[in-house]
């Protein structure tokens, strides 16, 4: 979230941050975090005037006596009683004042970096470079969908028997393709200086408001309502979270994170040719990249990442496109997100297959998460995720896009990982 010192020395900056992203009622919410704020501050003087106050009066007491003058001395008793109620009361102010601070920080998000361009939706988002050749399928080219039930690899209509809509059986070969992208994935990671963790997939609260699922998102996880827990949209949550309240070195920068977990999301959209088959799911499979930066170096890690990225779709022999998000269609935590999108060559559109985002000091703030440098002192880190990949739409693509007449070809890549080189 963001730090309020940030909003009283900043305030025109981060007013015209929330602005670009649209945020409803900016300058009247940012106001009123600044209130709450000066409340909270002369209430803290209140108590803190109160609690010296009677911790001199104690030594009066102390003295007087030892003096034998026991009078006095109950006088001022009487009065240790009268402050003690009053910083009773005022801690109880303080408390609420700092609660619904923090409940109101919740609802903000994050200031976009002065490069996001400005805008509504995903109209106006910028695209950075495009990178391959389109494939041209002759004309009875069949979208994935259909590929899927030609050749018997992805099954929907079982998979909604056993669970419901957006939960897909992979089989035979199709169930191998998802393992081999994973081993893939998971390989190039490591050879990029990744260290892999092996997550878990259920969250606690802490963990959710922590890189900020939690309350922007709460509708769009699923719930283990008996002890609340949350399955994850991502392993960001967790992977992230492992640095929750903890001080690092400034020589342990870069960190560097990679997991392969299965991800779950309530809210996948409605039915339509834009969400059909693995375009939109309920349950995917994801490989995830999280880095923990320096503040200086976090925008230079996260051209890193975007490089990363683009390197694997290049090896999946994939065209693709990179976007920079406009204001409006940013994510609640992100200062930048780059989209990765490839081109699905049967439904003849892009499909977003990675975002690549920093988050500055933003979970920082949330998570505890700081760093002592060399002057002792400590302050927040900046923190950055991105798919690497998202296994649905790459898998689609990849079907659509080489599907000949004797089959589908794999990516030269992928063959040692499969052990075929067609379906």
């Amino acid at each position: 979230m963001l730090i309020v010192n940030t909003i009283r020395d900043n305030f025109e900056i981060v007013l015209e941050g929330l602005q670009k992203r649209n945020f409803p009622n900016a300058e009247a919410v940012l106001h009123q975090v600044l209130e709450i704020e000066k409340s909270r501050k002369e209430t803290q003087a209140q108590r803190d005037s109160l609690q010296a106050e009677s911790n001199s009066i104690s030594k009066q007491i102390g003295l007087l006596m030892k003096e034998g003058r026991k009078v006095e001395a109950e006088k001022l008793k009487s009065r240790t009683l009268d402050i003690k109620e009053s910083i009773k009361t005022l801690e109880e102010s303080y408390d609420t004042y700092e609660e619904d601070l923090t409940q109101l920080l919740y609802t903000i998000p994050n200031i976009p970096h002065i490069s996001v361009p400005k805008g509504k939706s995903a109209e106006d988002n910028e695209i950075v470079l495009q990178y391959g050749e389109i494939p041209i399928l002759p004309e009875d080219k069949l979208p994935h969908w259909e590929l899927i039930k030609k050749y018997d690899i992805i099954d929907f209509d079982l998979g909604v028997k056993i669970t419901g809509a957006g939960f897909p059986v992979y089989k035979g070969r199709g169930a191998r393709l998802q393992r081999a992208l994973i081993n893939f994935f998971l390989d190039e990671a490591m050879k990029a200086g990744y260290v892999e963790v092996q997550p878990p997939i259920l969250v606690n609260e802490d963990s959710g408001y922590g890189t900020g699922q939690l309350p922007d998102k709460e509708g769009q996880m699923y719930e283990a309502t008996m002890d609340k827990l949350y399955l994850i949209p991502t392993a960001e949550v967790p992977i992230t979270n492992m640095y929750r309240d903890i001080i690092l070195n400034e020589l342990e920068f870069p960190i560097k994170n990679v997991g392969y977990t299965p991800c779950f999301r309530r809210e996948a959209g409605s039915w339509g040719a834009h969400v059909r088959g693995l375009n939109r799911l309920h349950q995917f499979d994801k490989v995830e990249i999280v880095q923990i930066s320096h503040p200086d170096q976090s925008y230079e890690a996260l051209e890193e990442m975007s490089a990363y990225v683009q390197g694997l779709l290049k090896k999946l022999e994939l065209p693709y496109r990179v976007l920079r998000l406009c204001g409006g269609d940013m994510g609640f935590t992100s200062a930048l997100t780059y989209d990765m999108e490839v081109f699905s060559a049967a439904q003849e559109r892009w499909l977003e297959v990675s975002s690549v985002s920093n988050f500055e000091s933003y979970q920082a703030n949330r998570l505890k998460l700081r760093f002592r440098g060399e002057d002792k002192k400590t302050q927040l880190a900046h923190t950055l995720n991105g798919s690497a990949l998202a296994l649905p739409r790459i898998v689609a693509s990849i079907l659509e896009n080489n599907q000949t007449e004797e089959g589908i070809k794999m990516p030269k890549v992928l063959v040692p990982y499969l052990g075929f080189d067609i379906i």
